[in-house]
């Protein structure tokens, strides 16, 4: 992992302390403060060995992080100020009374903070720069940790406390997901280098899950749950292992690799299976946004020819970066602990794939606590 100071160990205790009470608290302001706990580690970290890149990417998201703190904190009085609470299940409660024009503005505002602090498109911008900058296990840290926040903030504040602001806004949701998974796509393959192939991908996968959670109901909050957990999963995997060499760190790439693309029997195939699922099944009449057959059609069209694209610059990142002769002989090993770990994560990706169901109940019942929810207002 290249640990040189006491200093790293100590920001992934802090990341972690983040991350936990961010998905434990009930709390709009409480998750607001795990939330900038979590990024000013990641921030810290961003920086880690001092090089200039690395100083300029994390200059880069400490401003974006600092705009999007503002934008939230804005959104969290808002809510607030209309609500009398703090909670997040009596704001969810609550707001259905509110007037209709008052919330929509507080809703699109939570959606852009998200979208600024954790590079959505098309507040992608500063995303590459980012994972490109950084040391590559910590990209791997963050692409992980900020793809669960991210898909967790947007299931949490869309589905369980803003249901009909999202259904309301759905449409906009859904092309923002369709424009991601495209031009994330397309950028990736037309990119060389191993880093800015994946930071473009991240891109164009987090596209998938704002498809899934526009189309709602118990299928599309589901699918959402799944594909993030499985997103978060390859994106850790194949960033750790493009900074190693070895034929096990180039077998290990691959799962992380082809899983993107969702090739059986990786984890990412159980997630592409459940997008196609809601594809089809949330196109009947009255459901959500597709409005019908034809729509569940393109649905399903989008997601097969992104998965295509996602195949072919996985093949192109890996023939690059492993299969290349000169790779294996110009650089030396890398270092055992970090190729092991790479390994057990790769294990742990087919292991998931080829024993989905946990995951698949997991997502399940993620999505009736969230009907739940909506049941409730």
């Amino acid at each position: 992992m290249g640990v040189r100071s006491r200093t790293f160990p100590a920001l992934m205790l802090f990341l972690a302390a983040g991350l936990g009470g961010l998905f434990l608290t009930g709390d709009v302001f409480n998750f607001y403060v795990f939330f900038e706990i979590s990024m000013t580690a990641a921030y810290i970290l961003t920086g880690y060995r001092e090089q200039d890149f690395q100083v300029r990417a994390a200059f880069i998201f400490a401003v974006i992080n600092l705009l999007g703190s503002v934008l939230f904190l804005i959104g969290i009085a808002a809510l607030y100020h209309v609500t009398g609470s703090l909670d997040m299940q009596v704001i969810a409660e609550r707001i259905g009374r509110s007037n209709p024009s008052t919330v929509i503005p507080i809703a699109t505002l939570i959606f852009v903070a998200f979208s600024l602090k954790l590079g959505l498109f098309p507040f992608h911008f500063w995303l590459p720069a980012v994972y490109v900058g950084s040391h590559a296990p910590v990209a791997a840290i963050l692409s992980g940790a900020l793809a669960n926040i991210g898909s967790y903030g947007l299931l949490r504040f869309g589905a369980g406390v803003l249901p009909e602001e999202l259904g309301f806004g759905a449409i906009v949701v859904l092309v923002l997901g369709v424009a991601s998974i495209v031009y994330g796509a397309l950028q990736a393959v037309s990119r060389h280098a191993t880093n800015e192939v994946m930071a473009y991908s991240a891109i164009g996968q987090v596209g998938y899950i704002l498809v899934a959670l526009a189309i709602g109901g118990p299928i599309g909050y589901a699918a959402a749950f799944v594909y993030a957990i499985v997103n978060s999963l390859n994106k850790a995997l194949v960033f750790l292992a493009s900074g190693l060499r070895g034929p096990l760190a180039g077998a290990a790439f691959a799962v992380g690799a082809f899983s993107i693309a969702g090739v059986p029997p990786a984890a990412g195939f159980v997630g592409k299976v459940a997008l196609f699922r809601t594809g089809i099944e949330g196109s009947a009449p009255g459901s959500g946004p597709l409005g019908g057959v034809a729509g569940g059609v393109a649905i399903v069209a989008l997601i097969f020819v992104g998965s295509a694209l996602s195949f072919v610059y996985s093949f192109q990142v890996y023939q690059r970066a492993f299969l290349a002769r000169k790779n294996w002989q110009e650089r030396r090993p890398s270092p055992r602990p970090a190729r092991v770990l790479s390994i057990l994560l790769a294990v742990f990706v087919l292991a998931v794939g080829l024993w989905p169901e946990p995951l698949l109940v997991l997502g399940e019942e993620s999505a009736s606590l969230l009907l739940e929810g909506e049941g409730r207002r």
